[in-house]
C-alpha cells in the first residue's frame, strides 16, 4: 500500500509544480478575432488590410459647451494637438487621425503648396516666354505667351487655391483659416472631415493599433489612451473612450475578474453536493472526485499556460462546467463496480466535446479540445486515486426492479424529439455582437458613440494593383462612392475615401495632375487610404454594426451596387462586420452537421461497451434531449449562440453518461446530474449575457439528459438486471476490478 502511495504522492507533486508554472503563465484573450473564422479567406483579407492600415480604432469623442470650442479657441487646438501627438507616440500605435492634425498637415502643405505654386509659376511664365523667343516671337508676342502660360497655370491650380485657402495665412494661430477648413458657411463641419468632428460641438480622435496586437498589449493600450486624455490641458465637457479595442478589452478584464469567482463557487457548490449526499460511508472520501475534477481543470489551464496559448472566452466558460460533468466520472470510478463501462463513457463524453473541434469559431473550437482536455485528465486522475486508495464504502441498497417497457411513452418522448431536431435547422442564431458585451459599462459608450458618429463599425473596400492612383482608378472610387451613397446612404456614409481625398482633381485628372496631387497632399491623409507603393487603396465606410444577419444582406446589396472594376485592379468588401458576417454563415451552413458529428463520433467509442443495448441507449438519450432542448428553446422565442449552436455536441456528456451508468443504480447517476445542474448553474453568476444564457441552457440539457435516459431505459430494457451498489468489503483493494 505504502508503494503506490509514495508513487501517487511523488507524482503528484511533479505535476503540480509543472501546472503551478503553466498557470503562472495563463493569459485571456477576449479579442473579436477569436470570434471570426479564422483562415477564411473574408478573415485573411480583413487581416491583409488591418496590417496595411492599422486596426479597428480606439475611439476618442471630445466634446465642449460651445461650437467648435475645442478648435476655434488656439489655447484649446493647441492642447488637442498636443493630445493626438501624445497618443500617435504610445506603444503599439500605427496611426492616429485628429483634427488638430489634419489641421496643421493641411496648413503646413498648403504653405508647401503656396511656395511651390508661386515657384512654379514663375516658371512657367519665364520657360512661355523663352520658347516664344526662340522660335523667333516679337516681345510682345513673347510676353502675350508668358501671359497665356500663367493664365492656364491658374486655371488649374486657382481653384485650389481658392477653395482651400480664402482665409489668409493657413497656419492654427489663424482662427479664420481654421475655421474655413472645417466647418462650412452654415457652422456645419464639411462632409469630409465627419469622421473627425462628427458634429459642431465635438471632435473625435481615432488611433489604430497595429495589427496582431495580443489582448494585454490591447488592454494597456486602452489605459495608456484613457490616461492620456485625462492628463491632458483639454478639460472637455464630456471625453468618452470607446471602439473595439476598448470593449475587448473591458471583456478580457471582466473574464478575469469572474475566472476565480465562478470557478470558486463552483468548487463549494459540487463539493456540498457530494458533502451532502450519503453516497459513502467514509465522510472524508466524499471529496474525492471534486479533488480529482479540481486536478483535471488546473492541469487543462496549465496546458493552455505551457503552450502560450491564450484562453478565449469559451474557455473561461469550461471551468464550471468541467469542475461539475468532470467530477461525475471520478465519482463513478472511486464507487466499486465495471471500471471498464466509466471509462468507455468517459471517453465518448470527451469525444463529443471534442466534436465542437469543427466549429469555424475559434473560441467554440478550444471550448470543446479544453473540455475534452479536461475530462480525459480527470478520469486519468481519479483512476490514479482508485489504484492507490482503493474503492470507497457505499451504502448498501436494494437492487432496482427492471423497469417495464412503455412504447407509449417513449414515441411520445421521440416524437418531441424529432420535432424539436426538425426545428433546429430554423432556429434563430444570436447574431448581435453586443450581446457579447451585454453587462459592460463600456457597451453604453459605444452605443452613445454610435449615435454620435452614425457608426459603430467600418467596412473597407480595398482596390489592389499595381497603381491604385490612376485616373481610371479615382474615377471607378468616384463612382462606387457615389453608388453606395445613393443606394444605401441611410445605412453607410462614407468616412475617408480615395474619392473623397482627391475629389479636387474632379473627374478630368490626369495622371500629371495626380502627381502633383499626391506631391502637394500631406502624406498623413494620403497614408490612411492609400500605401507609399499605390498598390492600395481604401474606401472606407461607417455601418451599424448592431445586427449581423441584416448587415449580411446590406453587404450584398453594397457589393452589387459597385460598379465593374477598371482593368488590372481588384476590388475586396473587407473589415470586422463582413468577417462577422461570413463567421454567422459558417455556423447557420454548419449547425446540423456539428451536431451529428459529435453524437456519432460518440456512439464509435460506446462500441467499446459489452453491451449494444446499452451504445443503443446511450445514442438514444442523447438525440432525445438535444431535441427537447432545442424545442424548448424554439418554444420559448429563444435563440441559439454561437456556443450552443452545437448543442447536440454538449448535451452528448451527460447524455452517455446518464444512460451508461444509470445501470448500475439511480441514486448515483441523480447525484451526479445535481453535480452536473448545479457546475453549469453557476455561470448564471455571470455579469456577461452570452455566459449566463450558456449556463442556463446547458443546465436545462443536464436535467433533459437524466430524464431522456430514464425514458431511454424503458424503451430498450437491459437484458440482465444488476444490483445497484455491491456490498461494500472491509477492504476495498481486495475488490476484483473488471
Amino acid at each position: 500500500m505504502t508503494g503506490p502511495r509514495t508513487s501517487l504522492l511523488v507524482s503528484a507533486a511533479l505535476l503540480a509544480v509543472l501546472a503551478g508554472v503553466g498557470l503562472s503563465k495563463v493569459e485571456i484573450d477576449s479579442s473579436m478575432t477569436s470570434f471570426l473564422p479564422k483562415g477564411d479567406a473574408v478573415y485573411e483579407a480583413t487581416e491583409n488590410k488591418a496590417r496595411t492600415f492599422g486596426g479597428d480604432p480606439i475611439v476618442v469623442i471630445l466634446e465642449s459647451e460651445e461650437r467648435g470650442g475645442l478648435l476655434l479657441e488656439q489655447d484649446k487646438l493647441l492642447s488637442l494637438l498636443k493630445l493626438e501627438g501624445d497618443l500617435a507616440g504610445l506603444p503599439d500605435v500605427a496611426a492616429v487621425y485628429g483634427p488638430a492634425s489634419v489641421l496643421n498637415q493641411t496648413a503646413g502643405a498648403a504653405q508647401d503648396m503656396l511656395a511651390q505654386i508661386s515657384g512654379r509659376r514663375d516658371a512657367v511664365e519665364k520657360l512661355a516666354e523663352s520658347r516664344a523667343l526662340q522660335e523667333g516671337a516679337s516681345a510682345a508676342e513673347a510676353a502675350a505667351a508668358a501671359e497665356q502660360a500663367v493664365a492656364a497655370f491658374d486655371r488649374r491650380y486657382g481653384a485650389l487655391l481658392v477653395q482651400g485657402l480664402p482665409a489668409g495665412l493657413p497656419t492654427l494661430r489663424n482662427g479664420r483659416f481654421v475655421e474655413t477648413v472645417m466647418f462650412d458657411e452654415g457652422g456645419l463641419p464639411r462632409p469630409q472631415w465627419h469622421f473627425v468632428v462628427p458634429s459642431p460641438h465635438s471632435v473625435a480622435v481615432l488611433v489604430r493599433p497595429r495589427q496582431d496586437l495580443d489582448q494585454d498589449a490591447a488592454s494597456r493600450l486602452v489605459a495608456a489612451v484613457r490616461s492620456a486624455v485625462s492628463e491632458s490641458a483639454l478639460e472637455p465637457a464630456k471625453s468618452t473612450v470607446t471602439g473595439v479595442p476598448v470593449i475587448t478589452s473591458a471583456l478580457t478584464d471582466r473574464a478575469r475578474a469572474e475566472l476565480p469567482l465562478l470557478g470558486g463557487v463552483s468548487v463549494l457548490l459540487v463539493a456540498a453536493v457530494f458533502l451532502l449526499v450519503p453516497w459513502t460511508s467514509r465522510r472524508r472520501s466524499r471529496l474525492r472526485p471534486v479533488v480529482a475534477a479540481l486536478c483535471g481543470t488546473a492541469g487543462t489551464v496549465a496546458v493552455f499556460g505551457w503552450l502560450d496559448h491564450a484562453l478565449s472566452l469559451g474557455v473561461v466558460a469550461f471551468l464550471p462546467i468541467l469542475l461539475g460533468i468532470g467530477s461525475d466520472f471520478p465519482f463513478y470510478l472511486s464507487r466499486s463496480g465495471d471500471v471498464r463501462r466509466v471509462l468507455v463513457a468517459a471517453l465518448a463524453a470527451a469525444v463529443g466535446f471534442a466534436s465542437l473541434a469543427l466549429s469555424p469559431l475559434p473560441f467554440v473550437r478550444e471550448l470543446g479540445l479544453a473540455l475534452a482536455l479536461g475530462i480525459v485528465l480527470t478520469a486519468s486522475v481519479a483512476w490514479g486515486l482508485r489504484q492507490a486508495f482503493g474503492v470507497v464504502p457505499s451504502p448498501v441498497v436494494a437492487p432496482r426492479e427492471a423497469p417495464r417497457r412503455n412504447l407509449a411513452l417513449g414515441l411520445a418522448a421521440v416524437v418531441v424529439a424529432i420535432a424539436g431536431w426538425v426545428a433546429l435547422p430554423n432556429l434563430d442564431i444570436e447574431a448581435q455582437p453586443d450581446e457579447l458585451a451585454q453587462g459592460l459599462p463600456e457597451l453604453d459608450d459605444a452605443t452613445y458613440a454610435e449615435k454620435l458618429l452614425g457608426s459603430s463599425g467600418e467596412v473597407s473596400i480595398v482596390l489592389s494593383g499595381d497603381d491604385v492612383t490612376t485616373p481610371a482608378a479615382l474615377n471607378w472610387a468616384r463612382e462606387a462612392e457615389a453608388a453606395v451613397v445613393r443606394s444605401h446612404g441611410d445605412d453607410v456614409h462614407p468616412v475617408l475615401t480615395l474619392a473623397d481625398l482627391f475629389g479636387f482633381l474632379g473627374d478630368q485628372a490626369t495622371p500629371d495632375q495626380v502627381d502633383a496631387a499626391l506631391q502637394v497632399l500631406p502624406r498623413y491623409l494620403t497614408s490612411a487610404v492609400a500605401t507609399s507603393d499605390r498598390s492600395q487603396g481604401l474606401l472606407i465606410f461607417g455601418v451599424e454594426f448592431d445586427d449581423v444577419e441584416e448587415l449580411g444582406t446590406l453587404l450584398e446589396d453594397v457589393e452589387a451596387a459597385l460598379p465593374p472594376a477598371p482593368d488590372g485592379v481588384t476590388v475586396e468588401v473587407v473589415g470586422l462586420p463582413v468577417a462577422a458576417v461570413r463567421g454567422l454563415e459558417l455556423v447557420s451552413e454548419g449547425r446540423l452537421w456539428m451536431n451529428i458529428a459529435g453524437i456519432l463520433a460518440a456512439g464509435l467509442v460506446l462500441l467499446g461497451l459489452r453491451s449494444r443495448r446499452d451504445a443503443v441507449r446511450a445514442l438514444l438519450t442523447v438525440v432525445m434531449a438535444t431535441g427537447w432542448v432545442v424545442g424548448l428553446v424554439y418554444v420559448t422565442g429563444g435563440s441559439l449562440s454561437p456556443l450552443t449552436v452545437a448543442i447536440g455536441s454538449l448535451i452528448t456528456a451527460t447524455g452517455v453518461e446518464f444512460a451508461v451508468m444509470l445501470s448500475r443504480g439511480l441514486r448515483g447517476v441523480a447525484t451526479a446530474a445535481l453535480a452536473g445542474t448545479v457546475g453549469y448553474l453557476v455561470l448564471g453568476l455571470s455579469q456577461l449575457a452570452v455566459l449566463r444564457d450558456f449556463g442556463l441552457l446547458l443546465a436545462a440539457g443536464v436535467v433533459c439528459s437524466f430524464l431522456a435516459a430514464l425514458v431511454a431505459e424503458r424503451l430498450v430494457v437491459p437484458t440482465r438486471r444488476t444490483p445497484t451498489v455491491v456490498p461494500a468489503t472491509e477492504n476495498p483493494r481486495q475488490e476484483v476490478l473488471t
